[in-house]
């Protein structure tokens, strides 16, 4: 028995898309530095550490309640550690507030999908737009001269993704009438819209059929090689993990007990007992 069981290095649970090739990514683009996070007297994380390369897909798992949400608030500035320390290319971001941290250049989507339900999809992905935007109340309010002209180009870049994520039919509904599937991938859009180098996903593939898992690993794998976005995620499904990811890293009630390939993950006798107890380990072995 293994962590996905029927998995191996060389399957890929959808023909046509493609594994992760070998990518020299020597620079790091964010580090993160012996975090802890506190609650009262709940310790979600304790001194974790990990760096994250240019150019990846980083993939963060473990057990429920294991840390990994609170890891991504972390970075992205929705918690703060104490002790620790975040740096985005050197620059310190540890107590930046999540919107300083999201004009920097990371950005998210969420495990429950939030998007504003009675807005179009074109409305949500341009709300994405919020950090490049430099009109003013007044100027935007008008929509006359650099305001109109500021808008008409944010218009191409979120009609561009919504080609890109195969929506255009769905450009002028309201997000709320959508089914679950597309809503997260409209969510992703949005999180695109911001042209980030550090694309944060919580679960993108929870509560998906087979079918628009698939799409939705193959919208981030093209995000990840065409775009170069260097991409963050947490994700249950450890078909999708060992599919996409270059490197994983494990988590289990709030530390990190492992980090490495998939294959190397995989044969983790830690990341093993974190899944499967010390019960299925003697199962798996007989």
């Amino acid at each position: 028995m293994s962590l996905h069981a029927g998995w191996s290095a060389t399957q890929s649970w959808k023909d046509g898309v493609r594994l992760p090739g070998p990518r020299d990514s020597p620079t790091v683009i964010l580090q993160v530095r012996d975090v802890d996070v506190r609650f009262g007297g709940v310790i979600a994380l304790r001194s974790v550490s990990a760096d994250v390369y240019q150019g990846e897909i980083l993939a963060i798992i473990g057990p429920n309640g294991a840390g990994k949400t609170t890891l991504i608030n972390t970075i992205n500035g929705v918690y703060h550690p104490a002790p620790g320390r975040i740096l985005l290319n050197g620059r310190e971001i540890t107590h930046l507030p999540a919107h300083r941290v999201a004009t920097l250049g990371i950005a998210r989507t969420f495990q429950n999908v939030t998007l504003f339900r009675g807005m179009t999809v074109l409305e949500n992905l341009m709300i994405g737009r919020h950090v490049h935007m430099t009109s003013g109340l007044l100027a935007a309010g008008i929509y006359w001269g650099w305001g109109e002209r500021e808008e008409i180009r944010h218009r191409e870049v979120v009609e561009g993704i919504i080609d890109f994520l195969e929506i255009t039919h769905l450009r002028h509904t309201p997000a709320g009438t959508l089914p679950y599937g597309l809503r997260k991938r409209v969510d992703l859009g949005r999180a695109l819209a911001a042209e980030p180098a550090i694309l944060l996903l919580d679960e993108p593939t929870s509560g998906m059929n087979v079918e628009e898992k698939e799409d939705m690993a193959r919208f981030i794998l093209d995000v990840n090689e065409e775009w170069g976005t260097t991409v963050v995620l947490i994700e249950h499904d450890m078909g999708v993990v060992m599919d996409i990811s270059r490197r994983i890293v494990v988590l289990d009630h709030g530390e990190k007990i492992g980090e490495g390939t998939p294959a190397e993950i995989v044969a983790n006798p830690d990341v093993t007992r974190a899944y499967l107890g010390v019960e299925g380990r003697r199962n798996a072995a007989t």
